[in-house]
């Protein structure tokens, strides 16, 4: 019942995406989207744009502007910028995992080194992210949209 719902609103989110977005890559897909100002202004400011237009492929957790308006006040103006690569290096895992991929308690190695968890239920969780749109795909890769900002473990 899980994948055919994930299939359904997959596709339901296939449709609705312009045709030309699988011809752009994972950044200015995100950006043509208009929800991630947020994310492509902390890439900038990280230095990732130019990685994340590159060949990949990659599969990208991308929060919202609103779950990154979620986070406590000044939260990403504290930080340094290698805190930030960290921050959003974990929200990259290379490859290309769609959602007919994933399985309940699976796990994927990010790029910034640690893993996140799947979880699969009521609705696809990665960490305690809830995905609210699967598969859009992108020349380089896939981007699943995320309602919160996944941090990575403190040492």
């Amino acid at each position: 019942m899980l994948r055919t719902t994930i299939l359904a609103t997959a596709a339901a989110t296939a449709f609705a995406l312009p045709a030309f977005a699988q011809d752009m890559d994972i950044v200015d897909t995100a950006v043509d989207a208009g929800d991630f100002t947020t994310l492509a202004g902390a890439l900038e400011t990280a230095g990732l744009v130019e990685t994340l237009k590159g060949e990949g492929p990659f599969t990208v957790f991308a929060p919202t502007d609103e779950a990154f308006a979620a986070l406590p006040e000044g939260t990403l103006e504290g930080l340094s910028e290698e805190e930030l690569t960290a921050i959003l290096t974990y929200h990259v895992v290379p490859g290309e995992v769609m959602s007919t991929d994933l399985e309940d308690g699976m796990t994927a190695a990010t790029v910034q080194g640690d893993d996140v968890t799947i979880s699969l239920g009521d609705s696809v969780m990665v960490n305690d992210a809830t995905v609210t749109t699967p598969d859009i795909v992108a020349s380089n890769g896939v981007i699943h949209v995320i309602d919160s900002v996944l941090m990575p473990p403190m040492e």
